[in-house]
């Protein structure tokens, strides 16, 4: 069993994510924005992964992995973006170069969630 963080202001991405992690015995935590997610990880050092948006209101997921970056370096961050309104994909690759071990772009499918995070828990 893992412990997750899923960092996300679409109710129904936190949704969705939840019940594929739950169905393989997996702990979830959530947050609405990067604001609250870096409250709910604390000083945390149980989260296996933590599965951010880039697109948030009050803070975005780039300065989330920036933050987790400084306080645990060796955190595992997934980063998910659908590209906002212009559908822009570069978030993806700017949350690679920030330090994301992995980048899933909205929509994806369960078996692509699978994969992804069986591939960020293994590294």
């Amino acid at each position: 069993m893992a412990r997750f963080l899923i960092i996300d202001d679409e109710k129904m991405v936190r949704s969705t994510l939840r019940k594929v992690l739950e169905k393989f015995n997996h702990e979830v935590l959530e947050a609405t924005n990067g604001k609250e997610g870096l409250k709910v990880y604390g000083d945390r050092k149980d989260i296996d992964l933590v599965i951010t948006d880039i697109i948030m209101p009050e803070m975005e997921g780039v300065e989330v992995i920036l933050e987790l970056r400084k306080r645990t370096p060796g955190q595992k961050i997934l980063a998910i973006s659908g590209g906002g309104r212009t559908k822009n994909q570069d978030y993806l690759k700017t949350a690679e170069q920030l330090g994301a071990n992995a980048t899933l772009s909205k929509p994806f499918s369960v078996n692509d969630v699978i994969a992804t995070v069986r591939e960020c828990l293994a590294q």
